[in-house]
């Protein structure tokens, strides 16, 4: 059963592992543990819905309980909660003042609460994600003396979007925690060689490890006319898509100018936006603005994305920086595909010409001549959906679990 902040958890299926208790020194901040499984720690700021929250579900659900013991420390108040609180043989730490903002007084409490779960569960790894629970989660683990401490950069914390004097603040935090990260994961290698580029880290300490996703699920998706039904869409209509939160990472308001655009060359054409957030109320003024409304869904988080992608001609993405984004794997697995922005990883697997086209990030024009191109050509729509989904096994979900398994092995 789940208590309050910072608390330990008692989680259905609880299972502690066998060990020793020593009254001798060591890097464990003063005990020394003998186990037989190693003891891991996952940490992570929030359980929305996204690529990074899935990856660490999907982790913490399915490494191998013969030889590892799990936990889970994150802020709690999202819709992935619950399936977190559902995982079987899990040990949870909710931090209720683990947030996504810089906020000094809220960041010094989710630190003591992270060093009072490191404590409590005593792990050998702690395996950090996301910006702010990467900067607490591993500066707990210094001061807590945790053995190892990897951390998955899913996409860079400084970014193009933030004001220099931010940008340079993250980043010059991430050299310094970089000092005792023990290994760097990446989800592209774009990622990896722009870490080594800066710095951060040497080749030897950093992995690509792909976020993986359920390839089969989206290869054998099916349902599409009833998704269609369901949001009273035509089936017979070309249904054009962007999945992502209504955040400025994920640029919306250019989907939208997208739409516009396109629907002005063909003019049958339907639009689906997935996702929700701070910028949706914006995205659904300018859509009626720009005359698209009439023809454009705002459906928030939808159930069904493979069923989705079943009934998709052209799944977009605006975004302005990525690291690997999870829907542009998905909709390629599903045979859809892809107009995106040419940022980090997303170059890694929309190969432009091939499985869909890039543009650069903000071009408005060129994202909806990629559009228009794949709409009013059936030979090249045939041609980008056969080649969509080839070359993507790395990005198996199953394998992404293995590949860190023997990561930890081999830290510990």
């Amino acid at each position: 059963m789940f208590t309050v902040s910072g608390r330990r958890l008692a989680c259905r299926g609880r299972v502690d592992g066998k060990f020793e208790i020593r009254n001798s020194k060591s890097k464990m901040g003063g005990w020394s543990l003998v186990s037989d499984r190693i003891r891991v720690l996952l940490v992570i700021t929030r359980l929305e819905l996204g690529g990074a929250q899935r990856v660490v579900l999907h982790t913490a659900r399915n490494l191998d309980r013969e030889r590892f013991a799990v936990a889970l420390a994150w802020g709690p108040g999202d819709l992935l909660d619950d399936e977190a609180m559902a995982i079987p043989d899990l040990d949870g730490f909710p931090v209720g003042s683990l947030v996504r903002p810089v906020a000094p007084i809220s960041d010094f409490r989710a630190l003591a609460s992270l060093r009072t779960a490191i404590r409590s569960f005593q792990p050998q790894v702690i395996h950090t994600h996301s910006s702010k629970a990467g900067i607490l989660g591993r500066l707990a683990a210094r001061l807590e003396r945790v053995p190892a401490v990897v951390h998955t950069v899913h996409g860079f914390g400084f970014t193009p979007l933030q004001p220099a004097p931010v940008r340079m603040a993250f980043r010059t935090t991430e050299s310094i925690l970089a000092r005792f990260t023990d290994h760097f994961v990446t989800v592209s290698e774009r990622d990896r060689q722009r870490g080594i580029e800066m710095g951060l880290f040497p080749p030897g300490r950093a992995t690509v490890i792909r976020a993986g996703i359920d390839l089969e699920k989206f290869r054998t998706a099916a349902n599409g006319d009833a998704v269609c039904e369901r949001l009273g869409i035509p089936i017979d209509s070309p249904l054009v898509i962007q999945i992502g939160n209504f955040k400025a990472q994920k640029a919306p308001l250019d989907f939208v100018r997208v739409a516009a655009a396109v629907q002005k060359e063909i003019p049958d054409t339907w639009f689906v936006m997935v996702g929700d957030g701070p910028l949706r109320g914006r995205a659904e003024e300018l859509a009626r603005s720009l005359g698209v409304a009439d023809r454009m869904t705002f459906c928030g988080w939808w159930d069904d994305v493979p069923g989705l992608l079943a009934a998709t001609t052209v799944s977009v993405l605006t975004s302005r920086h990525e690291g690997l984004p999870c829907s542009v794997v998905e909709s390629l697995a599903a045979g859809v595909p892809v107009v995106a922005t040419a940022v980090d990883g997303t170059v890694e697997v929309v190969r432009s010409g091939d499985n869909g086209f890039l543009a650069p990030a903000g071009d408005v024009g060129a994202l909806a001549e990629g559009v228009s191109t794949i709409l009013a050509d059936a030979e090249t729509h045939k041609r980008f959906a056969a080649a969509a989904s080839v070359g993507l096994e790395a990005f198996n979900h199953d394998l992404m679990v293995r590949q860190q398994e023997e990561l930890y092995g081999a830290l510990v």
